[in-house]
């Protein structure tokens, strides 16, 4: 039997934390659950899941649907588009079965890709690959979380860029029910020897397609549409990230019509040691002013009533009501207190 080759290439950088990935998880459980129970999709399907932050990693290898077992999704620092890209090459090269004269190679695979914000890497070369040897070879379904995505560096890679508005939990639902439809849809046109590439039907609402124009592609080593900081737990020792959103605000100052831009709290989330696994480790220094974030979180991990204080060796952890607390990250103890005005503390790349 032929297979259909399904890859989900998914981004889970920093800004994709709390509901964003909790969702994508969830749904791609309902998507295997609900295409297990259709006879030609057991019958053709393979499944891959490929995430990147600023590394990547094979989370699921190409398999069976039967097989599948959902997994545990994790969180790293960065979205190194161009790694994420090149780790995927790497995949299809390894894993597609090509036509011989002995026998029938795979069915031309699908790529669903998910971010939900703009690279922090230059992704030329991997752009230039991809064009090169797999765009002809491969169907590519980029779509967008929100608003704050790339659409134009995501236009370099296919036609079909798609724009998913993630309002709530049950636009969710209707969005993984139509990849769940999509991949019915190529399952079934591969059985009637056609081209093995439908997607399913565009609602508008929940799920439209970008008409973009191509434009030079620019660079950004860090996405400003999110503030995320790194900090550890003093309790237990673990990671967690303290989330802050953009956002633009009209204002009248002296009879002119300004914005001015802040970052609110999302919230705080507990992550695990793989987040260091699946980040970008360059030197590069990243800050952002505490006078341009809105709001501090407790401790996701311990409950701590201050999840956001900063050790002089640099890095944020929480404090309780302790008189000296101990940093987890250098093991310095200090005494802590409120201080005046704006200071500048490190931020991820998010």
């Amino acid at each position: 039997m032929r297979r259909l080759p399904i890859y989900f290439l998914i981004d889970v950088s920093e800004s994709m934390v709390g509901e964003p990935i909790q969702q994508v998880e969830e749904g791609l459980s309902t998507i295997i659950q609900t295409l297990k129970t259709d006879p030609t999709a057991i019958e053709t399907v393979w499944v891959s899941i490929i995430v990147f932050a600023g590394q990547p990693k094979t989370l699921v290898p190409l398999q069976e649907i039967i097989n599948f077992y959902p997994p545990k999704f994790p969180i790293g620092s960065g979205t190194s588009l161009s790694k994420g890209l090149g780790h995927l090459m790497f995949e299809l090269r390894k894993n597609t079965v090509k036509t011989t004269a002995e026998q029938k190679g795979d069915w031309k695979p699908i790529v669903f890709l998910f971010t939900d914000g703009a690279p922090t890497d230059d992704t030329k070369k991997a752009i230039a690959e991809w064009k090169q040897y797999w765009q002809r070879a491969v169907n590519l379904v980029a779509i967008s979380f929100g608003t704050e995505t790339d659409s134009h560096l995501l236009n370099e890679l296919t036609e079909n860029v798609l724009h998913f508005k993630n309002t709530d939990s049950t636009a969710y639902n209707r969005f993984f029910r139509w990849v769940t439809d999509s991949i019915k849809t190529s399952s079934v046109s591969v059985e009637n020897n056609s081209t093995g590439f439908g997607l399913a039907k565009l609602d508008g609402n929940t799920i439209s397609k970008i008409n973009i124009t191509k434009s030079k592609i620019t660079t950004k080593i860090v996405d400003n549409n999110f503030v995320v900081l790194a900090a550890k737990c003093q309790n237990t020792k673990r990671p967690y990230l303290i989330k802050y959103k953009k956002k633009i605000t009209a204002t009248n100052f002296e009879g002119l019509e300004l914005d001015t831009m802040s970052y609110r709290l999302v919230g705080g989330f507990q992550v695990d040691n793989s987040y260091f696994e699946l980040s970008d480790n360059s030197d590069i220094d990243f800050k952002v002013n505490t006078e341009e974030l809105i709001g501090a979180p407790t401790c996701p991990c311990c409950g701590n009533q201050f999840a956001f204080a900063v050790c002089c060796c640099g890095k944020l952890h929480c404090i309780g009501e302790e008189e000296l607390n101990t940093c987890p990250w250098c093991g310095n103890q200090s005494a802590y207190g409120a201080g005046e005005g704006g200071f500048d503390v490190n931020r991820t790349q998010g």
